[in-house]
């Protein structure tokens, strides 16, 4: 559907008492990290009516990213998500054809969220029935594995909803939480942040520790999607932008190392690569 791999419907309401509180264990043991914007705008995440007044339907969404083309061996690796083009910019543009649609057809007003706006985009996937909360804490879609973006449609029209998907996600596999290099992969299915090279490599401001070695891992890390078995003989996607960026093929660690912020600007223009900024990436180099 408009480039659109997978579309699920759930009402506009408040999320369970489960799923708040758990969010809020989850930041008071402080595994959110330094990503203090994740500890704001509780109300709204409670509630995506307050995100579109009016909202009766929620359209969670997922775009395969999977790709073939892999980085030249030696180079330091840069997490698959961000091979190409930034997600946000592609995301937005595969959904706002259907938006419009809703609003031409049923005169609706709608919201496109990707990953900006504060919701629980993961529990709207598993409401709604687009994929079902794995191990890792991953949304397993079924056909598509963890290689998913997740994005939602928020609008004032009234769909009926599609129901959750009644199999089970991992049945005690626990290939992801032996992979992990940190032991970031809680028994709940979270996600200690602190412990997680993702986390550590993207998100976090600041130095590494001195300790730390990323095991050749420049931006992201991918293990625990590497080794889940749902992604064994997923296709690739149909969407050339997420293609690996010939620019990386000639990432190597005394190319970064020299990239002026000239050079890293146009290197990294339209990729999500952006968010560690230069000194991030510098920071990383010296902990591969």
């Amino acid at each position: 559907m408009l480039g659109i791999d997978r579309v699920g419907v759930a009402e506009a309401c408040e999320v369970p008492d489960s799923v708040t509180d758990g969010y809020r264990r989850w930041l008071d043991e402080g595994c959110s990290g330094s990503m203090d914007y994740l500890d704001r705008y509780h109300d709204v995440r409670r509630d995506p009516r307050l995100l579109l007044p009016g909202a009766r339907s929620v359209i969670s969404c997922a775009i395969a990213y999977y790709h073939k083309s892999k980085q030249p061996a030696g180079i330091p690796a840069i997490a698959s998500y961000a091979h190409g083009d930034d997600y946000h910019d592609v995301v937005r543009r595969l959904l706002e054809p259907l938006a419009a649609f809703i609003r031409e057809t049923w005169g609706g007003e709608t919201r496109i969220c990707v990953d900006t706006a504060p919701i629980h985009e993961r529990y709207w996937a598993v409401v709604a029935g687009v994929g079902l909360r794995g191990r890792s804490g991953l949304v397993i879609v079924p056909g598509l594995g963890t290689y998913c973006f997740l994005a939602e449609i928020i609008t004032t029209v009234e769909f009926s909803p599609t129901p959750p998907l009644e199999t089970t996600a991992c049945d005690g596999c626990g290939a992801c939480v032996v992979a992990c290099p940190g032991g970031a992969i809680r028994s709940d299915g979270t996600i200690d942040a602190r412990r997680c090279l993702s986390y550590l490599t993207i998100e976090h401001r600041g130095k590494l520790p001195d300790s730390l070695s990323t095991g050749g891992r420049l931006y992201g890390c991918d293990c625990c999607q590497q080794v889940c078995p749902h992604n064994l003989g997923v296709k690739p996607c149909s969407h050339p932008e997420f293609d690996l960026s010939p620019a990386y093929n000639d990432l190597t660690r005394e190319n970064i190392a020299s990239l002026t912020p000239e050079s890293y600007a146009t290197i990294f223009r339209r990729s999500a690569i952006k968010r560690a900024k230069l000194s991030g990436l510098l920071r990383n180099l010296r902990h591969l």
